[in-house]
């Protein structure tokens, strides 16, 4: 099993806690970058990843769903357009190009992007420890007063039990977003968040198992392509999408507002006061948020009316309502279901209920432990963090935290989303440059 050096004489220029397609983007433009440098400019690096291979919404890697985004904005190419790790080389390599072009489509199958991650992550693999969840980050202090590394622990691939420790000048935190559930939410073989949905129905496929209802709770993209793929599985199955609003709100996907997601636009989010910056996201949520494709929005309907006209309803929409109780019995649940205008009340039975309700960053003060009492806080207590993605840290910390993600409320709603991954990754990329200090070059290893 391939392993990333660690030892007390071994000290990483930057270490990636995940490695998901931001720090896969990272991991690439450095890769790139010492491809091209003087041994003494090179920069150590290691990303360490929970998962036993790469992997990105996996769950909802539905056949037939495609990306929301544009081919362009993979990992590399607002970066570097001739970089070989774009996703027209990924067609190349893969013999698809004139294929893909023949489409005339700017957004790939979701499948097929998922791939082309794992294509570029096989790449750079040298880079990456997989199985190696990280436990804690302790801050190094030397004498003086200085803190001016990070011990980042993980635990050991070949043995769980026992830890592994890699000290950096620097980590990079790119860990993700967890699923969100409703309060009091008991998952189970019936209740599920979508981000499980594709295996869920593989196996209840294989088992052979009879699902007579199934309801989606949820609004959103995920919600839609939920409700979408269990109706064409369960061919026999009524499915009822569950959702307070009075239908699917369409994604605003027009030009002028996609440029919410340009890379001005985050100069521009940045250095606004907050309340202009609360108004920028208010009114461009429906860019992202609790918003569906319009034309996943006219098949659902078109299924609905087809239903009607042949006498036969599966699929039904619970709007202005709300899941007001679940109960689990040994067969089946009970799910009350309540009409908001009238307080109305219905227990519909179900073998399957499946919560679409989103995802939210993960809290890296857990992750961080001691390490995340250095960072310094603003007025409504978030993380304070420069334009650069570098957290701000007390004068006396000269290791630097790098933030892929939870920075929405400093860098706008492309934080957690691709638009803007490549262009992150060169801004990470040249501030670790830019914060390079003569004693860290001193020393520093030539491989």
């Amino acid at each position: 099993m391939d392993t990333l050096d660690s030892g007390p004489d071994i000290i990483y220029d930057i270490l990636g806690i995940g490695f998901g397609p931001s720090n896969l983007a990272l991991a690439i433009a450095i890769d790139e970058h010492n491809a091209k440098a003087t041994p003494g400019e090179r920069l150590r690096a290691g990303f360490l990843e929970r998962q036993p291979t790469f992997g990105w919404h996996r769950g909802m890697l539905i056949d037939d769903a495609t990306m929301q985004v544009s081919f362009l904005k993979d990992l590399v190419t607002m970066r570097d357009p001739s970089s070989d790790y774009s996703f027209l080389c990924y067609l190349r390599d893969r013999g698809r190009l004139v294929d893909f072009l023949n489409q005339k489509t700017l957004f790939p199958l979701r499948a097929e992007f998922h791939d082309y991650f794992e294509w570029a992550a096989a790449r750079v693999r040298h880079l990456a420890q997989y199985s190696a969840e990280v436990v804690s980050v302790d801050p190094v202090t030397v004498p003086g007063g200085e803190t001016r590394w990070f011990d980042v622990v993980s635990r050991d691939p070949r043995d769980p039990s026992r830890t592994v420790v890699r000290r950096a000048r620097n980590i990079c935190v790119a860990v993700g977003m967890e699923p969100h559930l409703p309060p009091g939410t008991v998952l189970s073989d019936r209740v599920w968040h979508n981000s499980e949905l594709v295996p869920r129905v593989a196996g209840l496929t294989a088992s052979g198992a009879r699902v007579g209802r199934a309801l989606v709770l949820g609004a959103g993209q995920s919600a839609a392509e939920a409700v979408d793929y269990l109706h064409r599985t369960f061919t026999g199955a009524e499915v009822c999408a569950v959702f307070a609003k009075y239908g699917y709100t369409p994604a605003d996907d027009s030009p002028f507002a996609n440029r919410i997601f340009d890379p001005e636009a985050v100069d521009l989010y940045f250095t606004a006061p907050p309340e202009v910056k609360r108004s920028l996201y208010d009114y461009h949520r429906g860019t992202n948020y609790s918003v569906v494709d319009m034309d996943l929005i006219e098949a659902l309907y078109a299924t609905t009316y087809r239903e009607k006209v042949h006498g036969r309803e599966r699929l039904r929409m619970l709007n202005v309502s709300r899941i007001r109780d679940v109960r689990s019995l040994d067969d089946h649940l009970e799910v009350t279901v309540e009409f908001l205008p009238t307080g109305e009340r219905t227990v519909l039975t179900a073998d399957l209920l499946v919560h679409a309700t989103g995802y939210r960053p993960q809290d890296i003060s857990t992750l961080l432990g001691r390490t995340a009492k250095l960072c310094l806080r603003d007025d409504e207590d978030a993380i304070r963090v420069d334009r650069d993605h570098r957290v701000t840290l007390p004068p006396e910390v000269t290791a630097g935290i790098y933030l892929q993600g939870a920075t929405e409320h400093t860098h706008g709603l492309t934080s957690t989303l691709l638009s803007t991954t490549a262009i992150r990754a060169a801004e990470i990329h040249t501030s670790l440059l830019t914060h390079r200090t003569p004693s860290a070059l001193a020393g520093h290893p030539t491989h």
